[in-house]
């Protein structure tokens, strides 16, 4: 069967958007009565070659994968190149694979649930907990060897645990959030370049300058991510360390009471909107993927972006003789704390509607441990989680995965609360959703942003409430 191949925008073209090669360690040996084993041995002395070879062949059967994520346009090129690679060095292994954008992989995702058939390997993000009763946990394959972690820490095999310590998938790679910016852009205008206690105010008032004085974006849409960065970061970066998030720690209620104190971020997003220096829902819909963004395409002078996605939007301007630089996430108050902690980008996991369960866990530790499999993917999807493959990365790294690694390694060394919780509670898509049509209707002057912040707080408390 040929390969199904899914473009992300409606080119023919085929497009596509972690060490050692090492084998899985062998189960434990176990020690055979005498008895038995001169009965193994006669057997086999009387078994003729053919049927011997007749066994072989069985126990190396075809097996048929499907495989399937979305991202970029370099991340389905290098995706499809180790694919092809892992066929070479396991020829009874073929490998059926389809890659889409966010959006149209997850509605793909929830029809194959709906019908048990998720493909064998599939790949998730923070909303995991969504999909967990098509995820087969890989304890027992770590245990046996098939998925062998050793030179994987126990803090980055953490990160892909659920709170029982069940290992939901592997780590594609570290990965954090920060902003992505053309410095040229901020000189030309005037604006203050952005730095390591930078707040919303300066972030707010460079956008605006450079809308003013350049007529274009200050600042590019941040899509989904906006909850994310007027929620989860802004509610996290007030009082103390670890002191407030926007769900508790145990995902069972909020962690803050205040619903106002989301109204800041929701009021300075709408002034931008209705200034211009900030794309409004018409425009940020344009935006399908980061390869397109504003900031790439030099309507923008800065965005939101996960880590792992900065070399790619890096070697893309860099194209076109500009280069970009990465902020960390601007602070409520310069002298306060970050909102961002290192977290997984996303985690590559066996489906529970697997008929190979095994040879797609098998597949997926030579996905994250294979050196040459990592020399392709090159940390897109984020710094690698296997120390072997981490180290043999740095030192070709790019200068734009360069960059990355350098913020990464900053954000590392960010005080962080003592625990917090990167998982998403089921029902958080739908307030996600709401809380951009508040910010939007607050734009509009339909309701203030007192009222779109009590209404986000309302609806992210009904999750627990059913």
């Amino acid at each position: 069967m040929k390969k199904k191949m899914l473009a992300l925008a409606l080119s023919l073209a085929m497009v596509a958007s972690l060490t050692a090669c090492g084998s899985a360690e062998a189960p434990a040996e176990t020690t055979a009565p005498a008895e038995t084993v001169a009965a193994t041995e006669a057997a086999v002395a009387e078994t003729p070659a053919a049927e011997t070879v007749a066994e072989t062949a069985a126990a190396e059967e075809d097996i048929t994968l499907t495989m399937a994520w979305w991202g970029s346009q370099t991340r389905h090129d290098r995706t499809i190149e180790v694919i092809e690679m892992y066929e070479k060095e396991h020829p009874n292994v073929h490998i059926e694979y389809e890659y889409y954008s966010f959006d149209d992989y997850f509605t793909k995702l929830k029809t194959l649930v709906a019908s048990d058939q998720v493909w064998d390997v599939f790949q998730l993000g923070g909303n995991f907990p969504m999909y967990m009763d098509k995820i087969y946990f890989l304890n027992e394959f770590i245990e046996s060897g098939i998925v062998d972690t050793t030179n994987i820490s126990e803090a980055n095999l953490k990160i892909t645990q659920d709170t029982e310590g069940n290992q939901i998938g592997l780590s594609n790679g570290l990965n954090t959030y920060g902003i992505a910016y053309d410095p040229a852009m901020f000189e030309e205008a005037g604006a203050t370049l952005p730095n390591e206690n930078w707040t919303w105010d300066d972030y707010y008032e460079a956008a605006e300058k450079i809308h003013d004085e350049l007529g274009i974006y200050g600042s590019s849409a941040f899509g989904t991510s906006d909850f994310i960065a007027g929620c989860s970061t802004y509610v996290s970066e007030h009082g103390a360390v670890g002191e407030y998030s926007f769900f508790n720690i145990d995902l069972t209620g909020m962690g803050f009471d205040d619903a106002q104190m989301l109204t800041p971020y929701i009021q300075m997003r709408a002034d931008m909107i209705n200034s211009g220096s900030y794309p409004d829902a018409g425009a940020e819909a344009e935006i399908t993927d980061i390869e397109n963004d504003f900031l790439v395409t030099g309507e923008a002078a800065m965005t939101w972006v996960a880590a792992n996605q900065f070399p790619t939007i890096y070697d893309d301007c860099q194209a076109d003789g500009r280069t970009l630089a990465l902020a960390p996430l601007p602070k409520v108050t310069a002298d306060g704390h970050a909102g961002g902690v290192i977290q997984s980008s996303q985690m590559l996991c066996v489906s529970q509607d697997s008929q190979h369960k095994e040879a797609a866990a098998a597949f997926i530790s030579w996905f994250q441990n294979s050196v040459d499999c990592n020399n392709v993917l090159q940390g897109e999807r984020g710094i690698p989680v296997n120390s072997e493959v981490r180290a043999a990365l740095s030192a070709n790294a790019t200068p734009g995965q360069q960059v990355m690694y350098d913020y990464v390694d900053m954000v590392s060394g960010f005080e962080v609360p003592e625990k917090y919780n990167v998982l998403s509670p089921d029902g958080q898509d739908q307030v996600v959703d709401n809380y951009r049509n508040y910010v939007q209707q607050v734009a509009f002057g339909e309701i203030s942003a007192e009222e779109a912040a009590d209404k986000t707080y309302a609806d992210a408390l009904a999750i627990f409430n059913k």
